[in-house]
């Protein structure tokens, strides 16, 4: 059958500014009396009093439990309001808490007693302002006053009308204020997470260390992660559990799965060249494998930790699958070729400070700028936290971020000792959001009896993609120091998708969010998603990378790239091709992008939202395929329901058709094009100085890929037809097709060195 090239569509981008909010008001049925404001205060009073009383350096740290899960707009505005500030500058920290058999938000604030006394003021204002309005106010009624002002109730005080319907809403949605005073135990090493209170490592030091806890500044990763002992700890639990935002094991401990050595293959391989390179962060290489003159090895394992041969099994075996894969299972040739690595390895078999191969992590990555492809292959045994991210997936995420680079990660194994029919949550660092997780299926593409499962901070959705991994039907072929071995794991999944996001960013010259999201969106198929969601993620991922960047005749697939650097930015003149005045399309369509991520916001820890909407057009705008409805101002969509329905602050979106035994051509609505819209949400406002001016960052743009694939139900072929309706627009696209064979010659011709060599005259060269 004849295949598709995917295309890369270049045009034009619109952009939209944000309107301006309006008045502070209620939901439709919700009310607000003086009993629900007086219970604020009392509960205000009480964490005041604590804070009066306890003797310490720290600012009061306010716990705010809210009836539900908020949005950003339903956060407190104006209570805990400080001068030149709002409430959402002073979070330190958010987490989820049960009530009533539903989830609530619960945000730490870092706050002044100034600001808490002042926050009493205004309720106690407010208080009085609603007795004289009968004790009780609803909806209307506070629409009464924001239109007319407090005056038509007879009131004066130091209020402006809007900040007390700002209270009146914040009061609303906050179920009561308090002080953590209560952490669990922790009894053997630990890193200890704390809340932000704006303090440099020497003076997280010095502030410890006035609480009785005797650290050093060799034991903190940042200001915020400290390496304790069980002594340390329980002090601290002791004197401060206000500070103590998160506590874990300082363990990475990996687990090996039995090999079974076989030795029936003689092994070679040629020369390498100027194939791309992947970074590979493990355990020891073996420097006489038989694959070592394709590999740039780094030893980062202290001498005082000693050397066995056992520390060079892992490492040898993920970095042999990189290289030579295809060579040593044929049966899984990707047709990526072979791939050159720089191996560091930073931890030996078996147990591992976290502390000390976070620190070796963040030097490696920053000191090697020209990798862009990371693989990790280590795990934690335990179960990654459920409200707060683990320290070894911030730093990933955080890296990421700064230098642009992707790590993909192995979804980590149950290990011997665990009951393989319960399930487990993945371990660190396959919590990282900006990461691409894998897990592993067995040959009968099946979840491996191995894998552990998602989601991650309650909602997000770990792992990403599965491939094969090897189970107790089929093993895969790997080398190991001494020969050829058979073995499985998540650690040797996560290498094929390794080489595919290699192969895709340096040969076929894909940003690493376009890449992402193709992987992602060639697993995902049409089905329905898996009830195994939580162990495969978006599906599995095909083998070839033809099946990847190449369509079956009936199917159209093309990118966009761009940057988002306003509210909205859209295009809504995508010609997709008409059949007798319908649409005889299904359709799927993934964005990917890698926000900043913030630890010290627990369950909030994306700080960007790119709400995506991508479907049919109709005169009111987009018809998503989801029937996203956030944008719609008549429609009133709860925090917890655009999080499930829509994936509100995922930075991974897949709206998909679902293939059904009868397909029914769709309407144009009168329209002859698609489109999609992103809207973009920071979850804190950019800072104003005192002259008024939004920060120089605010501006910074977010860069996405989007991959879409249109699947033709009439079974003809309509690419040429796209392709010429996209380049015939009255502002058209520019249409490039993704050829691999040329993008390899131009890969290798890229390296090539040009020798420039003085003719007999003098004038002019040869190469």
């Amino acid at each position: 059958m004849a295949m598709n090239k995917t295309l890369r569509l270049k045009g034009k981008l619109q952009t939209k500014g944000a309107q301006r909010p309006g008045a502070p008001t209620l939901p439709s049925r919700a009310t607000v009396t003086t009993a629900n404001v007086e219970d604020k205060i009392t509960q205000l009073k009480e964490v005041r009093a604590f804070w009066q009383k306890e003797k310490t350096p720290v600012s009061p740290l306010v716990e705010v439990h809210y009836r539900t899960v908020v949005a950003k707009s339903n956060r407190i505005r104006q209570l805990l309001a400080g001068p030149k500030k709002k409430p959402n500058d002073y979070i330190v920290g958010a987490y989820f808490e049960t009530v009533d058999g539903r989830q609530c938000h619960v945000i730490t604030y870092y706050v002044t007693m100034e600001i808490i006394d002042s926050t009493l003021r205004d309720l106690e204002a407010c208080r009085k302002i609603l007795e004289n309005h009968g004790g009780c106010i609803d909806a209307a009624g506070l629409d009464s006053i924001t239109k007319g002002g407090l005056g038509q109730i007879g009131v004066t005080a130091h209020l402006t009308k809007t900040a007390f319907a700002q209270i009146i809403r914040d009061v609303y949605y906050v179920a009561r204020f308090d002080v953590k005073r209560h952490v669990e135990e922790q009894p053997e090493r630990s890193l200890i997470t704390i809340y932000d209170t704006g303090r440099n490592v020497s003076q997280t030091v010095a502030l410890l260390n006035s609480l009785g806890v005797d650290v050093i500044s060799a034991n903190l990763l940042d200001p915020t992660t400290i390496n304790m002992i069980p002594d340390q700890y329980r002090r601290l639990a002791q004197t401060a559990p206000y500070l103590v935002a998160m506590s874990l094991r300082d363990t990475l401990e990996l687990e090996f799965e039995p090999d079974t050595t076989r030795d029936e293959y003689t092994l070679s391989i040629p020369e390498p060249g100027n194939e791309p390179v992947i970074g590979v962060i493990d355990t020891r290489f073996d420097e006489s494998a038989y694959c070592s003159d394709w590999v740039e090895y780094h030893d980062k394992i202290a001498p005082e930790l000693g050397d066995d041969p056992g520390d060079y099994v892992h490492g040898t075996e993920v970095t042999s699958l990189i290289v030579d894969g295809p060579a040593l299972n044929p049966r899984l040739d990707d047709g990526c070729g072979r791939f050159r690595v720089r191996h560091f390895a930073v931890a030996k078999g078996g147990s591992n400070s976290s502390f000390s191969i976070l620190s070796a992590i963040r030097q490696i990555v920053s000191s090697n700028l020209d990798i862009t492809v990371w693989n990790l292959s280590l795990g934690s045994v335990s179960e990654s936290p459920e409200n707060a991210i683990s320290p070894e997936a911030a730093i990933l995420d955080d890296l990421q971020h700064e230098y642009g680079v992707i790590f993909v990660v192995a979804g980590t194994n149950k290990t011997t000792g665990d009951d393989p029919n319960k399930s487990k949550r993945v371990g660190a660092p396959a919590d990282s959001i900006n990461a691409l997780v894998v897990n592993a299926t067995s040959i009968l593409r099946e979840p491996a009896s191995y894998t552990r499962e998602g989601p991650v901070l309650h909602f997000f959705r770990k792992p990403d993609i599965s491939c094969f991994g090897g189970d107790d039907t089929e093993q895969m072929v790997v080398y190991k120091p001494g020969g050829i071995v058979l073995a499985s794991g998540t650690s040797f999944a996560a290498p094929w998708i390794a080489r595919k996001m290699a192969y895709l960013i340096h040969v076929m010259n894909l940003s690493r969010e376009t890449a992402k999201a193709l992987l992602i969106d060639a697993a995902s198929g049409w089905g329905t998603m898996s009830a195994d969601n939580v162990r495969l993620g978006y599906g599995i991922v095909p083998t070839r990378i033809e099946d990847i960047l190449t369509t079956p005749s009936n199917e159209i697939r093309f990118i966009i790239e761009g940057t988002v650097n306003a509210f909205e930015t859209f295009n809504w003149r995508i010609p997709v091709p008409i059949v007798n005045g319908k649409y005889p399309y299904m359709a799927r369509a993934t964005l990917c992008y890698f926000p900043r991520c913030n630890k010290n916001q627990g369950v909030d820890y994306t700080d960007t939202e790119l709400d995506f909407h991508f479907g049919r057009m109709r005169s009111q705008g987009i018809d998503s395929l989801d029937s996203n409805v956030q944008d719609d101002p008549t429609a009133r969509t709860y925090e917890g329901d655009a999080r499930r329905l829509y994936r509100k602050w995922d930075n991974v979106k897949h709206v998909s058709d679902v293939e059904k035994t009868r397909f029914v051509p769709r309407s144009t609505h009168g329209q002859r094009f698609w489109g999609f819209k992103i809207r973009k949400t920071e979850r804190f406002d950019p800072p104003i100085d005192d002259n008024g001016v939004i920060g120089k960052n605010a501006g910074d743009g977010m860069r996405f890929g989007i991959v879409v694939t249109l699947r033709g139900m009439d079974g003809r072929n309509h690419f040429d037809e796209f392709k010429q309706r996209c380049q015939l627009q009255e502002e058209p696209w520019i249409v490039e097709e993704i050829d691999m064979q040329a993008n390899i010659e131009l890969y290798r011709e890229a390296d090539v060195e040009i020798d420039f060599e003085d003719d007999d005259n003098g004038k002019g060269g040869s190469w």
